[in-house]
């Protein structure tokens, strides 16, 4: 009985998480890098990684470079988190501002 109780409240607690969001980069031992924006940043990367796995990623310079060198030339790396205040209505403006920002810096291209 109490490790269905445990179970229950271990459910709860990761739905009520609020997922980090923000900006991420995607660097090649190449030295290319590619930078994108996400309201869940854990997810990111997985679902990226998965595209790029299957051959099915839209940017096609980032999947041929995969395609070339393999998972193992490649780093995921978060560049920027907003805070948890940010309305969901100003969430959208605020990442496609922030990765205008983080492309021009890097001098990366968008994914």
């Amino acid at each position: 009985m109490g490790s269905n109780l445990a179970r229950k409240e271990a459910i709860k607690e990761y739905k009520a998480r609020k997922p980090k969001r923000g900006v991420f980069a995607v660097r090649c031992t190449t030295g290319q890098v590619w930078v994108g924006s996400t309201p869940n940043l854990d997810a990111a990367q997985n679902s990226l990684w998965f595209c790029l796995r299957q051959g099915l990623h839209h940017s096609k310079a980032l999947q041929a470079e995969w395609n070339t060198h393999g998972k193992d030339a490649f780093q995921y790396e978060i560049l920027e988190t907003l805070d948890d205040d940010v309305s969901p209505i100003a969430l959208s403006d605020l990442l496609k501002e922030k990765k205008r920002h983080w492309v021009a810096h890097c001098g990366a291209q968008s994914l």
